[in-house]
């Protein structure tokens, strides 16, 4: 049913149609409106039965998630930033011992300095945990990827971890078509747990294991993954002939054909771009746009044959690898292996910083005549950086640099 609605509503309405059997939360911006939601559906009786349980800490939600589903529960939690680093080593159990478990990030910078605002290094410093992540473009993906991802979870029996970008996903209002309960439930089977604890069958869960079989152990997580790179797109399919719309999948892709240029990007800021690739497709410009909605397990095939006729890539990423460079980027050189593409990065949106149309046009026109680096940050004010570089290299003992940096720009917009 078509509804105008919030995004954060809009997803918890979504993970209650699914039927999760323990939802565990801490609250923390901008997720918070989630768990809130599905807190009152479960107060209510609407969402039932399930045990709504709050807990201390983000540590303690991922911790009680996976007792859940060990227990044998469907089993949900959401978080978003610092929430997630707290949680960390219980995220990296959950998956190393392929508990199906669905998560909610809602995309947040992690400090220092503190930020509140959007973008992806919370999911990016999880990379390589284990889970499988998702990241939704619009707050319809949102909804679709999370009824999608309990499906995942329970076939492969790992953890899916759905992104969507705080704020500005988490609290737009926009208008979403939210699924029938008849609907989800014949898309989603009744959860059976591939392994449960049971006192008649007594197991041993999360014990050690020492060299002579680590290895083996780790690969065997790698093999769930592709496993999963076969299964997420059969998924999708499936979701389409159930929903009547497509959504999911390892890529999506617009303009690509006999594009010379491919911009490569994840989560929301696809809309902006897709706009300013418009603008310039209709100035003349051979130029398309590549979005990655599954990041784990990386889709190297997909990409790989996506962007094979380009002369040029360039990958939009709102995080980066402090002292390397593009997170995103990485992965698409892996793709394009020894490949004669040109292969350009830019980062954007550090912090919530705006992304402006006018900016991303005016750069992907240089862009589409290589008079760009190979690492750009977008809209950086280099006068800050220089002012601050060279107070860091005469002060004896410089303030640190954000407050600094914060302190001037505030008096040099008061004299504006």
């Amino acid at each position: 049913m078509l509804q105008q609605i919030e995004g954060s509503l809009a997803v918890a309405k979504a993970a209650a149609l699914c039927r999760p059997e323990v939802i565990c939360a801490y609250p923390i911006s901008p997720q918070t409106h989630i768990v809130e939601n599905l807190s009152v559906m479960v107060k209510s009786g609407e969402l039932s039965p399930c045990e709504f349980v709050n807990v201390e800490s983000e540590f303690a939600a991922m911790s009680v998630a996976i007792g859940a589903s060990a227990a044998g529960a469907r089993s949900y939690t959401a978080t978003a930033s610092q929430g997630l680093l707290f949680m960390i080593e219980a995220v990296y159990n959950a998956a190393g011992l392929g508990l199906p478990i669905v998560m909610t990030l809602a995309n947040r910078a992690i400090g220092a300095p503190i930020n509140i605002w959007n973008d992806h290094t919370d999911s990016m410093a999880v990379r390589d945990s284990g889970w499988i992540q998702l990241y939704a473009e619009t707050n319809q993906d949102a909804v679709d990827l999370h009824i999608q991802a309990f499906r995942l979870a329970e076939e492969i029996s790992l953890p899916v971890m759905v992104n969507m970008d705080g704020f500005i996903l988490t609290h737009a209002v926009e208008r979403v078509d939210i699924p029938e309960q008849e609907q989800v439930d014949r898309f989603l089977p009744h959860f059976e747990p591939k392994q449960i604890l049971d006192p008649n069958d007594p197991v041993s869960i999360g014990s050690m294991v020492g060299p002579e079989a680590f290895s083996e152990v780790r690969y065997l997580a790698h093999a769930k993954q592709l496993l999963a790179l076969e299964r997420i797109p059969e998924i999708a399919n499936e979701f389409d002939s159930i929903f009547s719309r497509y959504a999911g999948g390892l890529v999506s892709k617009y303009h690509l054909d006999g594009a010379e240029t491919i911009i490569v990007a994840m989560g929301s800021i696809l809309g902006t771009i897709k706009d300013a690739v418009d603008e310039l497709r209709d100035a003349g410009l051979s130029i398309g746009v590549l979005g990655i909605t599954t990041f784990r397990p990386f889709p190297l095939d997909a990409v790989r044959e996506a962007l094979s006729t380009a002369k040029r890539v360039v990958v939009l990423e709102k995080a980066f690898s402090v002292g390397l460079g593009g997170i995103l980027s990485a992965n698409i050189t892996t793709a394009l292996g020894n490949s004669a593409i040109k292969r350009y990065s830019v980062v954007a949106g550090l912090g919530g910083r705006s992304i402006l149309r006018s900016s991303l046009v005016d750069f992907f026109k240089l862009a589409d005549a290589d008079e760009i680096g190979e690492l750009t940050f977008l809209d950086l004010n280099h006068d800050v950086i220089d002012r601050e570089i060279s107070r860091m290299q005469t002060s004896v003992r410089p303030r640190p640099a954000a407050e600094r940096i914060v302190h001037d720009l505030g008096h040099s917009t008061k004299a504006n």
